[in-house]
């Protein structure tokens, strides 16, 4: 047994999307009726242009098979953990950064395997995903996301003291995991990391520059304000790379897999931040 992938992956992130549902209130998830129109435009870039614009690329691109798949995972994953803070750096609309998180993580149970899944059918790499069902990717997802997610929104609920002084030291330990993640995926694939790197970086690079590029005009046509263009902007660049990770892992049985998850990963804190430093010298 690997233990780093089989005990401290899963683990890690069930203890981020614990953390998650430990900042989740019945206000997060109302909020997508009040505001329906940002939430359809914020989910909507993520959901579905992400994934498509994701596939476009692997199409034209040359890249290995299992790369492609690598890149549909990652761009089939929901938002990550830290979007909420970067949201808040950039002034945005933390609410609704928080409610798309909650919501499409909740959701990416049922999303991811059948965005991945279709890719994989669509590539005619049929043979890959022939022991893998839709059915089961989602059982496995359900057990280490949604289930620890509704564990922390029932931990905050019966004990909102304890959990307004943990959450932020939590929050701190669920960063810190992200990164180690990250490492270790890098270091299992030390021997090949460089070739590896070498044909995702661009193609990864390539997707997030886009997404935000696209994100950011289709909310400034359609969201309601600016607040909600930053956010949706940064929501749609940020991936829950710890998530992409264990899905190519634990799923595909890792390896070429893990990579692009690794370099989208690295590459999404530069673009975001580089993005807030323009809105905030714009503003």
């Amino acid at each position: 047994m690997n233990i780093v992938t089989d005990v401290i992956l899963p683990l890690a992130l069930a203890f981020i999307m614990f953390v998650l549902g430990m900042g989740l209130t019945g206000a997060d998830f109302l909020r997508v009726v009040k505001q329906p129109r940002d939430f359809f435009v914020g989910s909507f870039s993520q959901i579905i242009l992400l994934p498509i614009i994701a596939f476009i690329l692997i199409k034209i691109w040359p890249i290995a098979p299992e790369l492609a798949i690598g890149v549909m995972i990652i761009a089939a994953a929901p938002g990550g953990v830290t979007s909420n803070l970067l949201t808040s750096f950039a002034k945005g609309d933390v609410a609704l950064s928080i409610s798309l998180t909650a919501i499409i993580s909740l959701i990416c149970v049922f999303t991811i395997p059948f965005i991945v899944l279709t890719s994989i059918n669509l590539l005619g790499l049929s043979d890959v995903s022939q022991n893998i069902s839709i059915a089961s990717m989602s059982r496995d997802m359900f057990l280490i996301v949604t289930v620890p997610v509704i564990l922390g929104m029932i931990f905050r609920k019966i004990s909102y003291k304890a959990t307004s002084k943990l959450e932020p030291v939590a929050k701190k330990i669920s960063i810190v995991l992200f990164i180690l993640v990250l490492l270790g995926a890098i270091a299992a694939e030390r021997e090949n990391v460089i070739s590896y790197f070498a044909q995702a970086g661009l193609i990864t690079l390539v997707l997030n520059v886009i997404m935000m590029v696209v994100a950011y005009y289709i909310a400034q046509l359609l969201a309601s304000g600016t607040e909600q263009k930053k956010c949706i902007t940064i929501e749609c660049g940020l991936q829950n790379g710890t998530l992409a990770i264990f899905v190519a892992t634990s799923i595909f049985g890792g390896g070429m897999y893990v990579i692009p998850a690794a370099t989208y990963s690295l590459i999404m804190f530069a673009t975001s931040l580089i993005f807030i430093y323009f809105v905030k010298k714009v503003s």
